[in-house]
């Protein structure tokens, strides 16, 4: 009697742990489908990539000897080499040199000023953009300008170092404009 009762305590634990574990079966295999299924949607990836001036300095190492009440204008384009719209942004990085904190630098789009101020200001956290965004293949004209103010001229042997950089994020699904 007693090999009896503990014949169907076993049996009765083996088929207890038999049920549970097909039930944790059957509940793993419903969720791991009901996240994995999506019927009738379909996914592409796509890529973003800026053509800056063609990678063309707006000017060159030591094209320009700055002297106090000088200015100087430059053209450059960003256009848009990505599969989709994107919101793009434009910073200096890498800056050196005390004329970093001296030049005024306007960049503007027509006659709308985008960023006024120095060097050493326009950094990736206080990066400039357009307001609109820049379509696929799209292309905008834009302007630098360097000013030396003549009050300034104690920096006169002084120098300018930065590598002009954008970045762009999609538009799509991106109302609030975020880079990171």
């Amino acid at each position: 009697m007693v090999q009896t009762a503990t014949a169907k305590k076993l049996t009765a634990g083996i088929i207890t742990l038999v049920a549970l574990s097909l039930s944790l079966c059957i509940t793993t295999f419903a969720l791991v489908y009901s996240t994995v299924s999506l019927d009738s949607n379909l996914f592409t990836m796509g890529t973003i990539q800026l053509n800056l001036n063609d990678g063309v300095p707006v000017i060159e190492n030591r094209e320009i000897e700055f002297e106090p009440g000088m200015k100087v204008s430059r053209d450059f384009f960003i256009v848009n080499d990505s599969t989709d719209s994107v919101y793009y942004r434009i910073y200096f990085g890498h800056v050196d040199g005390l004329l970093a904190d001296v030049l005024e630098i306007t960049i503007s789009n027509g006659d709308q000023v985008l960023y006024r101020g120095t060097a050493r200001d326009l950094t990736r956290r206080s990066s400039i953009g357009l307001d609109d965004e820049l379509s696929e293949g799209a292309r905008r004209d834009l302007t630098i300008s360097f000013y030396y103010p003549p009050e300034k001229a104690a920096y006169e042997d002084e120098f300018l170092e930065f590598i002009m950089c954008v970045d762009a994020v999609q538009a799509k699904n991106n109302p609030n404009r975020l880079f990171e």
